[in-house]
């Protein structure tokens, strides 16, 4: 009897043991995931103020280049300096009061771009083949909300005629601007000039900042396409708004 009455307190005894352990595993993991949370939610506050310094620091080199390229072009074409000087105007516009917002609406910057393009056209010949064109749903509720990056339009749009061929008989620049399903489409397409572009320094440096931008502000909503098919250069842009408004309000941005 006394025996039995051994084995039934030690077997009570390893009973309650494990009774204890499980309780302290289960307080363990409970204050491991507090600690996790706190770790998460101090890490997103840190991500987030590297990503707003670094954007700063693009946009803090992106406007004075900008700045050099309108510059350059009106210099070099004076007889049309007072109509590029009247669009340069809506330019600065844009880029003192607009810029310094977070986001735009894509009217505003589609309409910043096309004053950007008037000013680019004193380069080209009244011949050359430039093409716009505008697809817009303007009954798209995210039209006119500012979910739209500004200056977000430049690097395509400079590339393009920096780089084209400004010369032969089939040479073209075509942008397309387009909104629908709630998402904004830009396509920059222009004839590849068969003489060697002189790589200057810095060069490039539009292309990086563009991409930059864009993973840190759309993360994995944007797509980017840039290809050569028969001489001529692509650059394919889409921005899936919805998916990005809907990211920012459940993260709580």
């Amino acid at each position: 009897m006394h025996e039995s009455n051994t084995i039934t307190f030690i077997f009570l005894a390893i009973i309650l043991l494990l009774i204890v352990i499980i309780c302290f595993v289960v307080y363990q993991l409970m204050e491991s995931k507090k600690a996790k949370d706190i770790a998460e939610k101090s890490f997103y506050a840190l991500e987030m103020k590297v990503n707003d310094l670094q954007l700063e620091t693009l946009e803090s080199k992106l406007n004075p280049h900008l700045f050099k390229n309108i510059l350059n072009s009106i210099q070099s074409h004076a007889y049309q300096t007072y109509f590029a000087l009247d669009k340069l105007a809506n330019v600065l516009d844009y880029i003192l009061y607009e810029s310094k917002k977070k986001f735009v609406t894509a009217k505003e910057e589609i309409d910043f771009a096309l004053n950007l393009i008037e000013i680019n056209k004193i380069k080209i010949s009244p011949l050359f083949e430039l093409k716009i064109k505008t697809n817009i749903n303007k009954e798209d509720k995210l039209y006119e909300q500012p979910l739209l990056a500004p200056l977000i339009s430049i690097d395509l749009i400079e590339n393009a005629f920096k780089h084209a061929d400004l010369q032969s008989a089939d040479a073209f620049i075509s942008v397309v601007f387009e909104f629908r399903d709630n998402a904004f489409f830009m396509t920059v397409s222009n004839k590849i000039s068969d003489k060697r572009v002189l790589k200057k320094e810095r060069s490039g440096f539009g292309h990086a900042t563009l991409e930059h931008r864009l993973r840190i502000i759309y993360k994995n909503n944007f797509k980017l396409d840039r290809f050569v098919e028969n001489d001529v250069y692509i650059a394919h842009l889409k921005i899936d708004l919805l998916e990005y408004k809907t990211e920012m309000l459940t993260s709580g941005r």
